[in-house]
């Protein structure tokens, strides 16, 4: 089984993930727009631009995936604290580039530290809503 975090913005998909990439590297393996499926040529202009689909491989096996919402279809996001994306980098200093990557612009929760069951850890919202846990543990590795 693979688990791959999909993701819903409201109109911040594209941007999101041009910062997400800006942080893990790699390319867009697909970035659709709204404009491009069928029955979508009511929509007004701003959400013929919304993201219908947009994905970023970011790891062995792990694809970031999202959308954005239409509110003239009824669709409303509701952030909240129901989801984080656990990233689990092979080495500290990865960790420590992960972690300050992301988090910049953002919200930390708990700064990266060594904890009491033996991993290097941390969380942070980030600029977009967007909870993430950052963890490192070299016995695994």
């Amino acid at each position: 089984m693979k688990v791959n975090p999909y993701l819903n913005f409201d109109g911040k998909a594209e941007e999101a993930f041009n910062f997400y990439r800006s942080v893990f590297g790699g390319e867009f393996t697909a970035n659709m727009k709204m404009e491009t499926a069928p029955g979508m040529e009511n929509l007004s202009a701003d959400e013929k631009n919304r993201v219908m689909h947009i994905s970023l491989p970011i790891g062995k096996d792990v694809i970031l995936m999202a959308s954005d919402i239409l509110p003239s279809m009824g669709h409303t996001l509701n952030q909240g604290n129901n989801l984080y994306i656990s990233l689990h980098p092979e080495s500290r200093e990865e960790t420590d580039r992960l972690f300050n990557g992301l988090s910049k612009g953002g919200e930390v929760e708990m700064p990266m530290e060594d904890q009491f069951w033996g991993d290097y850890f941390g969380s942070f919202i980030d600029k977009f809503g967007v909870r993430w846990m950052v963890n490192f543990n070299a016995q695994y590795v």
